[in-house]
């Protein structure tokens, strides 16, 4: 079938084990679906790897029937990996209901993986059904859309078809209805295939795939798979993991589960499941019912960041000096914090804050500890703030929250903005903040969204909040932190 002769396909992780795929994936079979009806077409991401040509007919024969894209694998793969889940290690998990299904090069030259979700049962599948509902594939739309519009690095939604099967769950009202997804990500190495490796023993695995994501994740790095460059790698992915975490917060973003399956070597965040958005900065905010002791809480996710940092290193120690991993682990804090300022800046439009004179707290603990006390809309505070300083009048003073911002305890956060150092092409000149208040994706808005496709199959709703959020990240693309 025809693709864009920009397309160009490549194989380096099935290069990795051609054969049987041990020790790294298995080779699988797609389900086979009885109906084949396309929800979303991301022609945006399709443009950027030469697949924007192709025919609704053949993006459904590609990426619901999963025939191959020329030059790409002959068979889907499904990665094999362990994983701390809740903090309990788990030997009986990997890829259960997706699989890598090609690899092909972006316009910049960049290595992208398309994977999947809801594609069928695999060796890991354990008692599921491999499938994907309807419902979960527009939430993972909805997030990866929003995040991105935020300046987080997010794996894109490229394809969600609706597939014609009645699914069964225990948190939605059954039967509902099933879908498969394709997900753009630059790799699907997680954390937890060091792990299984590592439990393995299989030291010669652990440096192959270090050379591997070198070599074809992390440009600009060598790859001699030496110790020096071992740890080359760990200090590389602990800079883009706290960048990572440092984006999430200042988005307002709770992923829900941080087990060290569910993060990736790149610093991409990616596989989305009871996420939420902040309403206010409440640390305790839980995004999934079963997290009880709020483990992986807002407040708490730098910290569950540099836990799962910790089990990535103990798996290269295999390979590595432990003193040597453990000097790199410790530069996470610092690294998260600054990721934080610059992050935080960025939503308000600014290179930096300003040092207010009048406190000890940075910017970005007193914006936190505000909101908090107050009930502050997290988002309404840099949609009211962004590109104005310390200017008179404009949306702050219009706001709805204008009384909340001469509180004595919003002082030094307007300090930290009046004195900041703007972006150069942060403005507010963008037809996005003609609104009178911002976009946001909280849980009743997602429901609202979803209520109308499953009651009346009316995608009206969703098109708008896309075209929303689109207009939003047009808007604050420019002060958006640049991804790796």
């Amino acid at each position: 079938m025809p693709v864009s002769p920009s397309f160009t396909a490549a194989t380096p992780f099935y290069d990795l084990s051609p054969d049987d795929g041990a020790p790294f994936f298995d080779a699988v079979e797609p389900a086979d679906f009885p109906v084949l009806t396309l929800r979303y077409r991301n022609n945006v991401a399709a443009q950027a790897v030469g697949l924007s040509t192709l025919t609704d007919e053949e993006w459904l024969a590609h990426f619901g029937q999963f025939d191959p894209l020329g030059g790409a694998q002959e068979k889907p793969i499904a990665l094999r990996y362990h994983g701390h889940q809740f903090r309990h290690y788990n030997r009986d998990i990997g890829d259960g209901r997706g699989f890598l299904f090609a690899q092909l090069y972006d316009e910049t030259g960049r290595l992208l993986d398309i994977g999947t979700k809801g594609s069928g049962q695999t060796p890991y599948s354990r008692s599921g059904d491999g499938r994907l509902t309807l419902k979960g594939g527009v939430r993972e739309i909805l997030a990866t859309e929003m995040l991105e519009a935020l300046g987080v690095y997010t794996s894109k939604t490229l394809s969600v078809i609706e597939t014609g099967e009645a699914l069964y769950r225990g948190d939605e009202p059954s039967p509902a209805r099933s879908c498969v997804l394709c997900r753009l990500s630059h790799g699907h190495v997680r954390f937890g295939m060091f792990q299984r490796l590592a439990y393995e023993q299989d030291d010669s695995g652990i440096e192959k795939l270090v050379n591997y994501c070198l070599t074809h994740l992390m440009q600009g790095e060598n790859a001699n798979g030496d110790t020096g460059q071992i740890i080359g790698f760990f200090d590389a992915v602990i800079r883009r993991s706290a960048k990572l975490a440092a984006t999430w917060m200042a988005a307002g973003f709770v992923h829900g589960v941080l087990n060290t399956d569910n993060m990736n070597v790149t610093g991409e965040s990616f596989d989305y499941g009871p996420w939420r958005f902040l309403p206010t900065a409440d640390p305790g905010f839980t995004a999934a019912y079963f997290d009880q002791t709020g483990l992986f809480a807002y407040g708490r996710q730098p910290e569950a960041v540099g836990w799962n940092l910790a089990q990535l290193g103990g798996a290269l120690s295999r390979i590595a000096p432990v003193e040597a991993l453990t000097q790199s682990l410790s530069a996470y804090p610092t690294l998260y914090e600054q990721c934080a300022e610059k992050a935080f800046a960025r939503r308000f439009g600014l290179s930096s804050f300003g040092q207010p004179e009048i406190s000890d707290e940075s910017p970005v603990m007193s914006l936190l500890k505000w909101t908090g006390e107050t009930g502050a809309s997290f988002e309404h505070v840099f949609f009211d703030w962004f590109a104005r300083g310390g200017e008179a009048g404009g949306t702050h003073d219009e706001s709805p929250q204008a009384g909340l911002y001469e509180r004595q305890d919003f002082a030094p956060i307007r300090q930290a903005l009046e004195s900041g150092t703007p972006s150069p092409d942060a403005a507010r000149a963008h037809a996005y903040f003609d609104r009178s208040a911002p976009v946001t994706l909280l849980i009743d808005e997602v429901e609202a969204v979803w209520a109308p496709i499953a009651q009346d199959d009316d995608w009206s709703a969703f098109e708008k909040k896309i075209a929303d959020i689109r207009l939003m990240g047009e808007a604050l693309a420019l002060a958006a932190m640049p991804s790796d």
